[in-house]
């Protein structure tokens, strides 16, 4: 698992699961549809890429291909970090 998908999986652990991830959570898993995340979790998220990895998000880009799994947050991420180079170097 890369750093950037260790750090997204122990967010929503710890956040969504409550620390019990139980196997339920695999890189594949809707966060919709398995019912981990709901709205208002998606706002959580939204503020922790800001502040854990310096992004900002457009309001377009909130959209489940970007945020609904750990491989599709994995990828937004690293999209977002390779965008800005200067700022990917300060994240990691």
């Amino acid at each position: 698992m890369n750093p950037i998908t260790q750090d997204l999986y122990r967010f929503v652990v710890d956040n969504f699961l409550f620390g019990q991830a139980d196997g339920r959570l695999s890189d594949e898993t809707s966060f919709l549809e398995a019912g981990i995340i709901d709205s208002t979790g998606v706002l959580e998220l939204i503020a922790f890429l800001g502040e854990r990895f310096g992004i900002q998000i457009l309001d377009e880009e909130i959209v489940p291909e970007n945020l609904d799994s750990l491989r599709r947050l994995t990828f937004f991420v690293e999209r977002k970090l390779a965008a800005k180079p200067g700022e990917a170097q300060a994240c990691r």
